[in-house]
């Protein structure tokens, strides 16, 4: 018994540190999530030290995430929904836009929490 322990723990643990790699695909794919999302850039150390090619597929990706994510016309529904604003349009064309109409539903979801 305490042999398939260890065997299921040793398995366990190795497909975990194999999710720690990423090709130049996933890097992208990651960077896209996490603009997506409204998240700042992860730093160069939050990334493991990937390498520069990496790094690159990793900012581009999040530049169109980014640019899926500042769009006025939903910055209501994320407001209204709950989720924190970490300022990240601001800097965009629409940036204001997006965080009066941000705002405007941040402030519907808190009235409505209490």
């Amino acid at each position: 018994m305490k042999s398939f322990i260890f065997l299921f723990v040793v398995v366990l643990l190795s497909g975990c540190v194999s999710g720690l790699g990423a090709s130049s695909d996933d890097w992208h794919q990651i960077g896209y999530q996490d603009g997506a999302r409204g998240f700042n850039p992860r730093s160069y150390s939050q990334l493991g030290h990937i390498n520069a090619s990496e790094q690159t597929e990793y900012d581009e990706g999040y530049n169109e995430g980014i640019k899926y994510y500042c769009n006025p016309d939903y910055a209501y529904q994320i407001g209204l929904s709950g989720q924190d604003y970490l300022g990240v349009c601001d800097g965009m064309k629409q940036g204001q836009r997006f965080r009066m109409e941000w705002q405007r539903g941040w402030n519907a979801y808190q009235s409505s929490a209490m």
